[in-house]
């Protein structure tokens, strides 16, 4: 069986784009990651194990509570004469 097509419809053209394109914005320079390094805690504790006592002192004066502690049991065990 046949259909007779009474009715044909033409494709209309795309858009022509214009010849000169848009100006692109220029690509800012991304900033090199931050690399962020973190220590096991066998590597933190062997690292507080050989400090000397100058930088307990030190870390101490700038408020580190680890060193503090450590100061005040050095100085308990030296008072008890241990």
């Amino acid at each position: 069986m046949s259909t007779a097509i009474n009715h044909i419809t033409q494709a209309q053209p795309a858009a022509t784009q214009s010849k000169t394109a848009p100006p692109q914005p220029h690509a800012q320079p991304q900033p090199a990651p931050k690399d962020t390094v973190t220590i096991s805690a066998a590597a933190a504790l062997r690292q507080e194990l050989t400090e000397t006592s100058v930088q307990t002192a030190h870390e101490a004066s700038q408020g580190d509570i680890q060193a503090k502690n450590l100061l005040a049991r050095e100085a308990a065990f030296k008072k008890a004469g241990l």
